[in-house]
């Protein structure tokens, strides 16, 4: 009878250990999902930089259209395209036409949100050039 418990306790333990490491790596994958979205956005950063320094030096006029995305050269694999809502689908790139903010869906359905700046009285300077750059607005939840 004694085995039992014993065999008991180590299976409350272990569950309870399971559980700790299941929420551990939930976290984690949140954590890379926004490291992702923040690389991504560090990528389009760079090519609104190099549409700007090219306008600079030769001269020209910059793109018209409030999507980031029409002004580089590479896009995110997971980017949809223009909409007027909120997609169904998760972990994904959208612009939103109404809002006009370039979107990321993340998988627990909550949104980042990215605003192209055109002047350059910004608060925040980062990755600004000739006041272009790509602003994060606050997250949206559901």
């Amino acid at each position: 009878m004694r085995r039992y418990y014993e065999f008991a306790v180590v299976v409350v333990l272990i569950s309870i250990l399971a559980l700790v490491l299941l929420k551990a790596l939930g976290r984690a994958s949140n954590e890379m999902e926004e490291a992702g979205v923040q690389a991504d956005v560090a990528a389009i950063r760079i090519g609104l930089m190099e549409v700007v320094a090219h306008r600079e030096t030769f001269g020209g006029s910059l793109p018209k259209s409030d999507n980031p995305l029409d002004w580089v050269a590479s896009r995110p694999g997971n980017y949809l395209g223009e909409m007027d809502g909120v997609p169904d689908s998760n972990a994904v790139w959208y612009f939103d036409h109404q809002a006009r903010e370039l979107v990321y869906r993340f998988r627990d359905g909550h949104r980042a949100r990215f605003r192209l700046s055109r002047d350059g009285n910004v608060d925040s300077p980062k990755a600004v050039v000739a006041g272009v750059g790509l602003l994060r607005l606050e997250d949206q939840r559901e």
